[in-house]
């Protein structure tokens, strides 16, 4: 039987998308079910004083839900609860929910939300991360004696990078269905989400009901990027409290101006470098300042930020190291998850800084790289050893044969209107959660063979069209020795599947995969003997055989973390990537077009090697449009991208050539050796990108997005001369 790892699976929820038979949350129809919506802020903080309700509006044709009407905590349950599901007398960020609307139709609702208007008093908002004088998390990371090193050493180099906000633009806006309580009590949310059991755990809490009344089950889902792994949790106790006072089913779907306006997105960064380095461009020390503007509500932001410093000093090594990182609030909409997960900042700034030296010093941007890169027995910022599945000179060596940038004369003077130029970015990225986070978590999975002699895969894991079902059919037929028509995959239903875990952090290959793989394995071997899968899969359900195992996952020995110091092992296995970007920069109106992105891409064991070059190459048109694409800003707080004909995203008319070379080295305790990338393409982008631009124009750019008014402004204050 041919193997499916490696090869190429048709997708299983592939022809339900192709036929428009898969059912989102906006095709679930239910008789009877009614609408909601939200009455918002319109100041970004200040005290709620009450609501004015237009007189002429019949308020019997809908239903209203307060503060008062949480039958459970008025919080949103996530790392802490310090947002309010609705703001019952202060409010601190533009279109926080005050007052619920449920509706028998959609017009109806449009005209009740027009016949509120929330009386607010403003107090002064803190709208700049650097004046923020409440932190919601900080994170000290020390190797060494950096403070000490940097203070003797003969070159230091000190820049300051700022990273802008970004938006998920998922292809389907947040949307719920909620269920008010049925004949056992229980409440049900279909849902467009990632994260099943965190939905559960935020209605849980919210509703004020045991655990076993609460179901999450989801819907189709049109894309996430991080977008809905958080958010859901706030949509779905909303809805559920409408449900639960109407007495009927509630459908709770943002539009397009409302998803933009109101939703988590990347945080910003605010990244200062202070880098010792000798005249052979070796890292001596680094002082690393990282400042994250959360928001307004702690949501996802200390993880972020662990995750952003983990990641601040690069796949290099450096013998004295110092990380201090802050994430803070800020009366902006709160800032939440977005693929990458506060590494694309970070690893940004140290790209960049590592352009910087290599200018300095006249060395050329790939061999400053290759002289620093870590190494099997090096140890990261955070003391971790690297001892297995260190994809570093496999990825250099296959960049520099594809590319041959190690030849590249960069910073060469270029003439003419239109610059060309050629960026290089290096970068690393932990599969899983980090520290303890797995052991934590212990995530679970289950599978049973059916009397037709198929295997039964149980997953919270959810897929949003990056291919996990695939890949876990790939996973458990080989593993299995099955066919891919063997496998059955469960729906991600909380009454179904068991806690896999969130679908984040690029840990659902190697982390909820390595489980499945070794939990059939482990069921296989009941059964061996001669015939068919099938075959002995039925004969063995037949005569009463244990058809059935759930696994749960822990983490492989060795492994040490102190979360109060930050040190120890980050991650179980890190993916490593190298990006060479080529772009063309017009003098005239500054515009960049990215021409051709090539990368290599140590991925442990492409389980689906074409889904595994699409994921890295649809993440780094994302990085792309990051880089100098994608403009997210606010005004007393207000997203002012707040419609698609402004908020920006790359189109397939702005995505350049991409070649993607794929490395194997295998990590051990990964599904035949696999590791996570999922984020990793959101890295190497934009720095790849900016080292380019600065190759075109010899300006060194320290900012995202570089717009075309940004570059001009740099240009000119380099050539005064040009200027009118």
């Amino acid at each position: 039987m041919q193997a499916s790892v490696g090869g190429r699976l048709a997708r299983p929820e592939g022809p339900a998308k192709v036929r428009g038979t898969a059912q989102y949350v906006a095709d679930l129809r239910v008789p009877g079910a009614w609408v909601g919506g939200v009455v918002r802020t319109h100041l970004p903080r200040g005290l709620v004083r009450g609501f004015e309700f237009a007189p002429d509006f019949d308020w019997s044709r809908v239903v209203c839900a307060g503060p008062a009407d949480v039958p459970g905590a008025n919080v949103v349950a996530m790392i802490l609860e310090d947002e309010p599901l609705l703001a019952a007398h202060e409010f601190e960020h533009w279109y926080e929910p005050l007052l619920l609307v449920a509706a028998p139709d959609e017009a109806t609702l449009g005209a009740a939300l027009r016949a509120v208007r929330p009386v607010l008093e403003p107090r002064e908002p803190v709208l700049d991360p650097r004046q923020s004088e409440r932190v919601f998390k900080r994170i000290t990371i020390s190797k060494g004696e950096a403070l000490a090193e940097l203070a003797r050493a003969a070159l230091v180099l000190e820049n300051e990078y700022e990273t802008g906000t970004q938006e998920q633009m998922y292809i389907e806006p947040q949307g719920v269905l909620a269920f008010p309580p049925d004949e056992r009590g229980v409440v049900t949310v279909h849902g467009s989400l990632q994260c099943p059991y965190y939905v559960h755990k935020a209605l849980v809490r919210a509703l004020g009901l045991p655990a076993e009344r609460v179901r999450v089950i989801q819907a189709a889902t049109g894309g996430g990027f991080g977008g809905k792994e958080d958010y859901p949790s706030i949509l779905a106790c909303q809805a559920a409290v409408l449900a639960c006072k109407a007495g009927r089913p509630v459908r709770l779907i943002h539009e397009r101006h409302e998803d933009l306006a109101a939703t988590p997105k990347r945080h910003p960064s605010i990244v200062r470098h202070r880098t010792a380095v000798d005249r052979d461009g070796r890292l001596l020390a680094m002082h690393i300042e990282v400042l994250f503007d959360g928001g307004a509500y702690t949501t996802l932001s200390p993880v972020v930020l662990s995750r952003g410093c983990i990641h601040a000093a690069g796949p290099y090594k450096c013998e004295h190291v110092l990380i201090e990182g802050r994430a803070v609030a800020t009366n902006h909409v709160p800032y939440g998850a977005f693929r990458g997960f506060g590494a694309p900042q970070t690893c940004f700034a140290i790209e960049r800084q590592m352009d910087a030296i290599a200018a300095k010093l006249g060395i050329q941007p790939l061999e400053l790289r290759r002289r620093n890169m870590l190494r099997v027995g090096d140890a990261t910022a955070t003391g971790q050893v690297l001892r297995t599945s260190v994809g570093a000179e496999p990825v250099m060596e296959r960049i520099v044969a594809r590319t041959a940038f190690d030849a590249h004369d960069w910073r060469a003077p270029r003439t003419g209107r239109v610059r060309r130029g050629r960026g290089f970015s290096f970068f690393f990225h932990g599969a899983g959660f980090t520290g303890a986070g797995e052991q934590m978590l212990k995530a679970r999975i289950s599978v049973e063979l059916t009397r037709e002699g198929r295997a039964l895969v149980r997953s919270a894991s959810t897929e949003f069209g990056q291919g996990t079902l695939t890949m876990f059919q790939a996973i458990a037929g080989d593993a299995l020795g099955a066919s891919p028509q063997d496998i059955e995959l469960a729906p991600a239903d909380t009454f179904e599947a068991p806690n896999s875990g969130p679908t984040v952090a690029s840990r659902t290959c190697m982390i909820v995969g390595g489980l499945l793989a070794r939990s059939c394995r482990e069921l296989t071997a009941r059964f061996e003997g001669p015939g068919s899968f099938r075959e002995r899969a039925r004969a063995f359900v037949e005569r009463g055989g244990d058809a059935r195992i759930e696994a749960t996952y822990h983490s492989p020995a060795g492994l040490e973390w102190d979360d109060e110091r930050y040190r120890g092992d980050a991650y179980p296995a890190y993916g490593w990537a190298a990006d060479v970007a080529e772009v063309e920069v017009d003098l005239d109106t500054f515009e960049v077009r990215v021409i051709k992105l090539t990368s290599a891409v140590d991925c442990g064991k492409a389980i689906q090697p074409q889904m595994v070059a699409g994921q890295f190459e649809g993440g780094t048109l994302q990085a792309v449009g990051f880089a100098h694409l994608e403009v997210v800003t606010n005004a007393n707080g207000r997203v002012q991208q707040d419609r698609m004909a402004t908020c920006i995203i790359p189109t397939t008319l702005d995505a350049p050539q991409f070649e993607t070379e794929l490395v194997e080295v295998p990590f051990e305790h990964g599904p035949f050796g696999a590791k996570g990338i999922g984020e990793m393409p959101m890295d190497g982008g934009a720095p790849a990108v900016l080292s380019a631009i600065e190759d075109a124009l010899g300006v060194h750019v320290k900012r995202i997005p570089a717009t075309a008014e940004h570059l001009m402004e740099l240009w000119l204050a380099a050539h005064p001369e040009e200027r009118l």
